[in-house]
């Protein structure tokens, strides 16, 4: 089966990108393609899969996201930017509310955050601090700057959901090989945490954050909007930054403009990077991709990231 796609990125979290709104695909074979198409070891590559859809009769568009293992999250963030500029040219439209697997977000064109970068800013919301509802059995209701006892670990962590299940901890300097173990122990799924999560460890820098994350479905990953927001929301949520104040989150991808308000919405600014499009082969059966046609190369856009980067 062939496919159109955009090769894109929001902030160094990069996907295959398919117009899937006349597809008639069902969840199985798009999570075949989300793991042709994600293979490292492929010829496209990526942290995931992101489908344009249909909003219905209540949205203008709508976004699916699925993880390089297949798995479908409930949103992600740096993926919805580069969705929402698809959806723009598809709309014609740069104002929309789109919709997600289990809410929505606003998303409307803004203005540069970097000379020729095309940028989406998103509110997406509210968070969510009922850890009944991923579910976490832990013998409580919430989880604020507290050690999880069955993660083996002393560090606090703030559990927050974006509407996808994150654990956030602040660090005064982030251990990769921990982040990789306290990641790999929640993407086994056990008994007290069944649908996994993704796990932050986030650096404060005054008002600005630094944060690297293990995506459940993904591994270790240069960015993740959604670990971003959660991220901003914890850190304003136990007093390390204030709400309603712009901050910079830092990513080992990039860098998005954030910002957290007390109703626990979240408001991110950031790229919408595509990168080239082309045609590919999906066989289905075997979850394998072969003969990518790339039709055209967005250099202009690819320089324009690099500049931004080059000033950080």
């Amino acid at each position: 089966m062939r496919f159109d796609l955009i090769k894109c990125h929001g902030s160094g979290n990069d996907f295959p990108l398919i117009d899937a709104r006349a597809s008639a695909l069902g969840d199985a074979a798009w999570a075949a393609v989300a793991r042709a198409l994600a293979d490292r070891g492929g010829p496209v590559g990526g942290d995931g899969l992101l489908l344009l859809t249909g909003g219905g009769e209540t949205h203008a568009f709508g976004m699916r996201m699925f993880n390089s293992d297949g798995s479908e999250s409930e949103t992600c963030l740096n993926g919805l930017r580069c969705v929402a500029r698809a959806g723009f040219a598809a709309t014609g439209s740069e104002t929309a509310m789109a919709l997600l697997k289990t809410s929505d977000a606003a998303v409307k064109r803004d203005a540069d955050i970097g000379e020729g970068v095309f940028t989406v800013r998103e509110i997406a919301g509210p968070a969510s601090l009922d850890i009944e509802a991923w579910p976490m059995a832990v013998g409580t209701d919430r989880i604020v700057d507290t050690p999880i006892a069955p993660l083996l670990t002393d560090r606090a962590f703030t559990a927050v959901a974006m509407p996808n299940p994150h654990l956030v901890t602040f660090v005064d300097a982030v251990d990769e090989a921990e982040l990789v173990r306290v990641g790999e122990a929640c993407e086994a799924a056990p008994d007290w945490l069944p649908n996994r999560a993704n796990v932050s460890f986030v650096e404060v820098r005054g008002r600005d954050l630094f944060v690297r994350t293990f995506e459940r479905g993904v591994g270790l990953t240069d960015s993740c909007g959604s670990a971003m927001a959660a991220s901003t929301y914890a850190a304003c949520l136990t007093g390390r930054i204030a709400y309603d104040t712009p901050t910079t989150v830092f990513n080992k991808g990039g860098l998005v403009r954030a910002e957290a308000s007390e109703a626990a919405m979240v408001t991110l600014s950031g790229n919408a990077t595509f990168e080239w499009t082309g045609t590919i082969k999906v066989d289905l059966g075997t979850a394998t991709a072969s003969d990518l046609v790339v039709t055209r190369r967005h250099d202009d856009e690819i320089a324009a990231w690099a500049g931004l980067l080059a000033t950080i």
